[in-house]
């Protein structure tokens, strides 16, 4: 019981934190503001939604605060993590699609029990490969991707500043030994819904 109280402060807590006083994007300590294409009106709007959606997942099964990541960008929500049934899956894509403003739902969510350990230690190493390559990538604004990695499959999620540049991200992705697939879903920073106000 006196757990439920914590975790429902923490939530609250989270939910009403003050975006003002943030210096990072949406994607947390991962993407800088200064390096963000997106205006600070839609940078307001994907978090609001973030929040919101990460509340209600959490408040639906605690469990999805650590086991469910979410990312938003320009109303596209990216769903990424591990549940134990298909059956959670898609009750997780339908609260994604039921939050105000989405336009779009991708999921990368996986059901356990198809991975092992050794499986996750490579997952783990793939996407920290993938990671320093893009650091070091003078053509590539590292800061404005998220990776993660299941089962040897890359899920690239940002904004690419040009075409080149995502061609860049994906071809890095495809040299990183062990990767399966490469599935990006890459926003171009011309196609934001808001960029061409």
């Amino acid at each position: 019981m006196i757990k439920n109280f914590f975790l429902i402060i923490l939530i609250t807590t989270l939910l009403n934190s003050c975006m003002g006083t943030s210096s990072v994007g949406v994607f947390g300590s991962g993407v800088s503001v200064a390096f963000d294409p997106r205006t600070v009106g839609m940078q307001i709007d994907d978090s609001i939604m973030q929040k919101n959606l990460v509340g209600r997942l959490t408040l639906t099964d605690k469990k999805y605060f650590l086991s469910i990541n979410v990312k938003i960008l320009d109303g596209n929500i990216f769903l990424s993590g591990k549940v134990d049934q298909a059956e959670e899956k898609l009750k997780i894509t339908k609260l994604a699609w039921e939050t105000k403003g989405a336009r779009s739902v991708k999921s990368a969510i996986m059901i356990r029990g198809k991975t092992n350990f050794k499986g996750t230690a490579k997952d783990i190493l793939i996407t920290s490969q993938l990671r320093t390559a893009l650091i070091f990538n003078k053509n590539v604004k590292a800061t404005n991707y998220n990776i993660d990695t299941i089962s040897g499959k890359i899920y690239i999620f940002g904004i690419a500043m040009s075409q080149d540049e995502k061609k860049e991200v994906v071809k890095e992705a495809q040299e990183i030994y062990g990767v399966k697939k490469v599935i990006p879903s890459i926003i171009l920073v011309e196609d934001l819904s808001r960029s061409k106000n």
